[in-house]
């Protein structure tokens, strides 16, 4: 009955009439501006555009949780993959990159004297409400109002397992005043939170934070946050460099498919440092390849970016696809020796796993 019960209101959210929208940023010199939102680099892919029955049938038959448990169970994979996090070591501010993986695609970044907050969601769920939402399976290793000082935050898209209300809300009660660097079409969201600081990037804006220089760049993705809004403001990655007398590149690529993005941002930028690309939420291909990499396009992407080291994100942490929790570190091996890497080119860490990055720096 339950189970009828969620079924049908999802029916009744998705099957509402769907309202026009208008881009107040178009651009027509711009290829992925339209009139009503934005489209991908490949303005013939559509993602997102699925009628709502079609997006229910494949809820029905279990597209959107895993198919099985981790070895072991929930309880062995949460012991496996999660390390405790003490506040205190996160206080002092780093110079050199450290980052943390704080679950899901969430990251707290230590570079140059600044803390970058990047896609942080720390609550139980993620979606509009928990009726309607994808269930977090291993808890967040730290709670909004015990991160450090936080001078930029990061959002890559307006999905809600990038862009949690309950999360940024916390942070914000803690007293916390970072800026906030986010694409196009998104402010208005945080307009009506009341939150300001707000400064929105369409792809290759770039903006100066005294040594940093933040680039919003493209992704295959899409955006939607209500019944009526798909695709109505834009999604991407960012890449930061750390100029002296050399530049060190750190790049997010955000939730995408696999596309040609990736060896234009390399033409543009140049090689990368230190590489966070997603590596999980890949099955059934059917469906999700055009949005959402798996470990061997990882892989590919990586070398493409001549990223020197990269992490695996978006993955272990919420109930999502199909692939079971643990599928991912395995397919990430496979990845890696198919192309003849070694095994610590890709790391994948645990939940509130904090690592020094490399400073050897690319000219």
């Amino acid at each position: 009955m339950r189970c009828l019960w969620k079924l049908a209101t999802v029916a009744l959210v998705f099957g509402l009439a769907a309202c026009g929208t208008v881009n107040p940023h178009y651009d027509a010199s711009k290829p992925h501006h339209r009139p009503d939102g934005f489209v991908n680099s490949d303005p013939t892919l559509q993602i997102g555009t699925l009628p709502w029955y079609h997006v229910l049938m494949r809820r029905m038959r279990g597209d959107f949780e895993p198919a099985q448990p981790p070895a072991g169970g929930y309880e062995q994979f949460i012991a496996d993959w999660s390390l405790p996090l003490d506040p205190a070591s996160l206080a002092k501010r780093a110079e050199g990159p450290r980052l943390t993986w704080l679950g899901h695609a969430g990251m707290l970044l230590q570079l140059a004297g600044k803390n970058i907050l990047i896609d942080p969601q720390l609550s139980a769920y993620a979606g509009p409400f928990a009726l309607l939402s994808s269930k977090r399976r291993v808890p967040p290793p730290i709670q909004p109002e015990q991160l450090p000082p936080i001078d930029l935050v990061l959002i890559s898209h307006n999905h809600y397992d990038h862009l949690d209300k309950q999360t940024l809300l916390s942070l914000l009660a803690a007293g916390q005043k970072p800026m906030f660097l986010v694409p196009l079409g998104v402010k208005a969201w945080f307009d009506d939170q009341g939150v300001d600081n707000v400064i929105e990037m369409d792809w290759w804006d770039s903006r100066r934070i005294d040594s940093l220089h933040i680039y919003f760049t493209p992704a295959q993705h899409w955006s939607k946050r209500t019944p009526f809004d798909t695709n109505a403001s834009l999604w991407g990655g960012f890449a930061i460099e750390l100029e002296d007398a050399t530049t060190w590149r750190f790049l997010y690529t955000g939730d995408t498919g696999y596309s040609k993005d990736f060896r234009e941002i390399r033409r543009r930028l140049g090689p990368v440092d230190f590489l966070a690309i997603p590596v999980g939420a890949y099955l059934p291909r059917d469906f999700m390849a055009p949005q959402h990499i798996n470990p061997d396009d990882a892989v590919r992407i990586m070398l493409e970016l001549d990223a020197r080291q990269a992490i695996g994100v978006h993955w272990g942490t919420f109930e999502l696809t199909q692939e079971s929790f643990d599928q991912p570190p395995l397919d990430v091996a496979i990845a890696l020796r198919k192309h003849n890497l070694p095994v610590d080119r890709l790391w994948m860490l645990k939940h509130g796993e904090t690592r020094l990055i490399g400073t050897t720096r690319q000219q």
